[in-house]
């Protein structure tokens, strides 16, 4: 009975994939497509406006002695480099799946967040080692050039960031990017003030100091980030999605009497996949019936990709990941 009703999921899968309820690919491309077009072209202009302000900040970093002007420069090259693979996994995840790659290269945008995470971290350190060593030893800083640069900084990066503010909330990969360009908006405005203090006061060590206070929030925001991607890379429950919610679900439909097997993961930062096995003792309820199912499971708990196994309970089912104890374990 097994492999009927997995044949029967299947016909539903390639054969419904123009229904509204459909649980697979076909509208999951669809309803991402469009979104993916925009996203091409706001990374666009946000690398090209930061390769820019990379430029001058650098460039003026040296002329006027300021290290946090050349640390906002070398953050805003790691954020160059953080957008491009951002934008290079959101264009993977256009990607039709394949013989070797079945479910796409969604799984791309994953990655990119995780990298993106360690480019910051790794960013920040850098942004440290040089304000400690400029604390040691104190070179005069042109406060009026460091407060015009960073000026032009913070509004190159709130821009950005605002691009970016729409999509950070349903996708971790966007949210690496909005992320990027909200810290270093944040690192032109202490950089911007930190100018004008010295202008005034001629206190240049406020100018790494700012640096370190910065990098401070950059890596609590960053954290978050790279811990949660991270549960994506090993695929963890997706945050948002309820697993005990849905298995209830399932455990209440009629004629269900057990449900076990549920696996819930991330197909990529927008996406999510479950497989779970539910005992109908009285037979498979037909295509609709799972139609019906598999539908709810997109629309009302964020599967966008689920597979269900109808079993009638005569033999006992387990799998590998769940019970490794048995030797004769179902495989999926």
């Amino acid at each position: 009975m097994a492999p009927q009703s997995t044949h029967q999921h299947e016909h539903h899968e390639h054969t419904h994939e123009g229904h509204d309820h459909d649980g697979h690919d076909h509208k999951g491309h669809h309803h991402h497509h469009a979104p993916q077009a925009g996203q091409g072209r706001t990374f666009a202009i946000a690398v090209g406006l930061n390769v820019v302000i990379v430029i001058v900040q650098a460039v003026y970093g040296f002329i006027a002695h300021s290290t946090a002007l050349l640390a906002d420069a070398g953050h805003n090259l790691s954020d160059v480099l953080g957008l491009l693979l951002a934008w290079g996994a959101v264009w993977l995840g256009t990607r039709k799946p394949s013989e070797r790659y079945t479910f796409g290269l969604g799984s791309s945008s994953i990655l990119a967040s995780l990298a993106n995470a360690a480019l910051l971290l790794f960013a920040c350190g850098a942004i440290v080692l040089e304000a400690v060593q400029r604390l040691l030893n104190p070179a005069p800083v042109a406060g009026l050039d460091v407060f015009i640069v960073a000026t032009i900084g913070l509004v190159v990066n709130g821009f950005s960031a605002w691009l970016f503010m729409r999509g950070s909330k349903e996708d971790l990969n966007i949210r690496g990017a909005f992320l990027h360009m909200a810290g270093d908006a944040g690192i032109s405005a202490a950089v911007a003030v930190s100018g004008l203090v010295i202008l005034y006061t001629g206190a240049s060590w406020i100018d790494p100091v700012m640096s370190i206070l910065v990098v401070a929030v950059i890596v609590a925001g960053t954290w978050g980030l790279g811990r949660d991607a991270m549960r994506l890379a090993m695929a963890a429950v997706p945050p948002g999605v309820d697993k005990p919610r849905i298995e209830k679900y399932l455990a209440d439909l009629p004629g269900v009497t057990d449900v076990h097997d549920l696996h819930v993961w991330a197909l990529s930062t927008t996406e999510n996949a479950m497989t779970a096995h539910i005992v109908m003792p009285a037979g498979h309820p037909g295509d609709v019936f799972v139609d019906g199912i598999v539908g709810t499971l997109r629309r009302d708990y964020a599967m966008h990709h689920a597979t269900l196994q109808v079993e009638m309970g005569t033999t006992e089912h387990h799998c590998a990941l769940d019970e490794k104890s048995h030797t004769g374990a179902h495989a999926h």
